[in-house]
């Protein structure tokens, strides 16, 4: 089985998973409820949904000719599996590239919002690229688990070398839990139904996330 086959087996299986989660349960309570038009047909959605000004760019680009957005989950083993084709896409078009991810914890993941919190309370001491990094490569040690993994995080964020008092208190203070719902929210309005998913300047992306899709798209983007 091809490495690209296993990703979009992976992704298939999540984004039912997350259906079924959405049809049982219902979006977040407070949740926007009215979706935005032209997702579904790949067509262009406005770019306040993708991008806010507070978003996380991990890579960002002076002419702004290809910008992707990644909407993610922490504990979701497809963006776990998706994690290194968008990190080997950030080193070779580093400069070259916008790319901004997105909070988008599934309801099924026990974990999953808490570690979009962690992320951005690492964020509150510049370390949200070290802390997104370690959240992924460390992802088999945690996801999937049933009980809070809070004492783990703090232990990643003493290995990234934050002051474990302003970290402790950002974790738990309401304006991150709602800064992550801030991001969920843009997800739920345009109608994302799982995780990753990646918009391709501004346009949902045609095909699975995988190296050679993203490079095949960012050349012709690129192109002269």
């Amino acid at each position: 089985m091809t490495t690209n086959l296993k990703i979009t087996l992976i992704i298939a299986a999540g984004m039912a998973a997350v259906i079924a989660a959405i049809v049982l349960f219902g979006r977040p309570e407070g949740s926007a409820t009215e979706p935005v038009t032209g997702t579904a047909s790949g067509q262009p959605v406005p770019a306040e949904y993708l991008v806010r000004a507070d978003s996380h760019k991990l890579s960002t680009a002076a002419d702004n000719k290809v910008t992707l957005v990644e909407f993610l989950d922490f504990e979701c083993e497809s963006c776990g599996a998706a994690f290194p084709h968008m990190e080997r896409i950030r080193a070779e078009y580093d400069g070259k590239i916008n790319f901004v991810v997105r909070y988008f914890p599934l309801p099924g993941h026990r974990n999953g919002e808490l570690a979009a919190r962690v992320a951005e309370a690492a964020g509150k001491q510049d370390r949200f690229e070290a802390m997104y990094a370690k959240l992924f490569q460390t992802q088999s040690q945690w996801g999937e688990a049933s009980e809070s993994k809070e004492e783990f995080f703090l232990d990643l964020a003493k290995q990234t070398g934050l002051d474990m008092a302003a970290f402790q208190k950002d974790l738990k203070a309401p304006e991150t839990a709602e800064r992550v719902k801030k991001d969920q929210d843009d997800g739920f309005a345009l109608s994302i139904q799982g995780t990753p998913t990646v918009f391709f300047n501004g346009a949902l992306l045609d095909g699975e996330p995988s190296y050679e899709n993203l490079k095949a798209k960012i050349d012709a983007a690129l192109a002269p």
